[in-house]
């Protein structure tokens, strides 16, 4: 009898897990907007997605000018990019949300929409990276984030469709943003 009831509770737990599991989309993930708005990423739905985590310390941190010049471009056929400052890497997003957001408006023209500072890696992974490293391996099939400015690109449907390390410039993903805006 108890051999049974755990295989029927086994079965319940399963089938509640994969109806959650099947639910998850990348617009149902919780985010904090820079200004402190808790939102989600649902109205983002319909749209291209280039989800960047970003710094302003960094090497790589003139992609912001890049980053901006492929919104403005694009953003009326359908394209959004999504910044998501991090200061896991090296200590180069030490400032608060508001010196970030004046850092970028001032140095880069920065009108994209901006999140708060998050953890791409480790036990404090934000959600959402955690479902974009899982759709999108990078480097020898490694799920960790190697770097800031690293980048996923996220179709119309919601699906992650392709994952670009820091070194790629934003204007390399022209060809690809263009591809699925069509």
């Amino acid at each position: 009898m108890l051999k049974k009831i755990m295989t029927l509770w086994i079965l319940a737990a399963l089938t509640l897990y994969a109806k959650d599991s099947a639910m998850q989309t990348i617009y149902n993930f919780e985010v904090k907007t820079i200004e402190g708005q808790t939102t989600t990423l649902s109205s983002y739905k319909g749209k291209v997605m280039l989800i960047v985590n970003v710094a302003s310390k960094c090497g790589y941190t003139p992609q912001y000018e890049g980053l901006q010049a492929l919104y403005e471009k694009y953003k009326e056929a359908g394209l959004v990019v999504l910044g998501f400052p991090c200061n896991q890497f090296a200590g180069q997003e030490p400032g608060t949300e508001e010196e970030i957001q004046n850092f970028c408006r001032v140095n880069f023209g920065v009108t994209f929409p901006m999140f708060a500072k998050i953890d791409v890696n480790g036990d404090h992974t934000h959600p959402l990276y955690a479902y974009l490293k899982s759709q999108q391996s990078g480097i020898l099939g490694t799920e960790a984030i190697k770097w800031n400015f690293t980048k996923f690109l996220v179709d119309r449907d919601g699906k992650v469709v392709a994952r670009f390390g820091s070194s790629t410039k934003p204007k390399e993903l022209e060809a690809k943003i263009e591809e699925l805006l069509r």
